[in-house]
């Protein structure tokens, strides 16, 4: 059996607990398993590293960046190679370039557009354990480049996929998917299974178990993910096209975001294409919008609100007032101070006032509702920041006791 494995900073942050991964590992492949473990760089490397560059340059160029933030998770693989070789086991360690993650040229935040298994399969063709880096690839132009925020649960679905592994095991601080955050919510139920559609939802919006890039790459090439915990050895939630699911669970989690902002563009001219020229102007600075709503006023103009992430905020005001130029609108107001609350669940779809239950919540913890989004599998609320932790909790009561 062909087994994947990622485990992620927190995991390997000191000896102690590299040579628990180690174990982890070991344990697997004297089973009798081909293994590949993907790393991230350990505990805080990564952040460390980048202190690093801004005492000497302030605004460093994204592939000096690249070049530089890869030797985290090279150092990591290194390390951990030289932990199994302790125990006697046969291993390598490869990066991102000798594993063949070709990439796009994006510098920061690549997309993998293929993987070159010969070198791969050369190593698991010899027995040895293979400890691959995270996070990174090479473009064209033999750049280094790094795929951004959960590029190292990328790279082991990516690799899951190509090889063809029979499992591909996430572990991470937590030893499963949850309803809520188990650490902010008492009564937080584990899951067994989640299908790729909730959790996609949950990850976009707010879950930190698994980034959504990984969750999209394991749907598209029917990659089963397990998450598990690094620390205790247990049995995880498993992630999959469909799941078997008690009939009276509606919904399968709840998430919060504190990454947003709440922009509101206030008395806009009431004409056709005025929204097209608002939202263009976000699409043309590269920033995404989330929820929208527009209300109309009694004087000829309308307000349109939308929620963008928390770190565009000061831009996308920046552009809107260039627009305002043109097109004439009274001012424009950032709210930072909100949360999007979240319920995700593929069983809305056949159930009604899910919705209902969950204002009723809000309205019962006497939280008041800025703005609402809706899909077929989920719905998400604007609030104040500060109520965003009771909200969870009081939603998490009404839905599963």
């Amino acid at each position: 059996m062909l087994i994947v494995q990622k485990f992620g900073g927190s995991s390997l942050a000191n000896a102690e607990r590299m040579r628990h991964v180690a174990g982890i590992i070991a344990d697997a492949y004297i089973e009798g398993h081909d293994i590949v473990a993907v790393l991230s760089a350990q505990g805080d490397t990564t952040d460390d590293l980048l202190k690093k560059a801004h005492e000497l340059n302030k605004k460093p160029s994204r592939r000096e960046l690249d070049v530089l933030l890869s030797t985290g998770e090279q150092q990591a693989v290194a390390l951990m190679a030289m932990t199994l070789e302790e125990m006697g086991l046969p291993v390598v360690s490869l990066t991102g370039r000798q594993i063949g993650v070709l990439t796009n040229t994006s510098y920061g935040m690549a997309r993998i557009m293929r993987v070159d298994t010969q070198r791969l399969r050369l190593e698991l063709d010899k027995r040895r354990i293979v400890i691959a880096a995270g996070f990174q690839g090479y473009d064209r132009n033999e750049d280094i480049t790094t795929l951004g925020r959960g590029g190292s649960d990328a790279t082991a679905v990516a690799l899951a996929a190509v090889l063809h592994a029979d499992k591909c095991q996430i572990y991470t601080d937590v030893d499963g998917v949850y309803t809520a955050d188990p650490n902010r919510v008492t009564n937080a139920i584990k899951l067994n299974e989640i299908t790729y559609d909730e959790m996609l939802e949950l990850a976009s919006l707010g879950a930190q178990v698994l980034m959504n890039r990984s969750v999209e790459l394991a749907k598209r090439y029917g990659v089963i993910l397990e998450v598990l915990s690094s620390r205790e050895r247990k049995s995880g939630t498993k992630v999959k096209e469909v799941c078997r699911k008690v009939e009276e669970m509606k919904i399968s989690g709840i998430a919060k975001d504190n990454d947003v902002a709440r922009i509101a563009v206030v008395g806009v001219p009431d004409e056709p294409g005025i929204a097209f020229r608002v939202f263009n102007t976000m699409a043309r600075s590269k920033i995404n919008v989330d929820i929208i709503l527009q209300s109309y006023g009694k004087d000829g103009t309308n307000d349109i609100s939308f929620t963008v992430p928390l770190d565009d905020a000061e831009n996308a005001a920046e552009v809107l007032a260039e627009l305002g130029e043109a097109i004439g609108f009274d001012h424009i107001s950032v709210d930072k101070n909100v949360s999007k609350v979240s319920i995700v669940g593929a069983g809305m779809m056949t159930a009604s006032g899910i919705a209902a239950l969950m204002f009723e919540a809000l309205y019962d913890a006497k939280i008041n509702i800025q703005m609402i989004s809706t899909s077929e599998i989920k719905v998400s609320v604007l609030i104040e920041r500060s109520l965003a932790d009771l909200a969870v909790q009081a939603i998490h009561n009404k839905f599963f006791g």
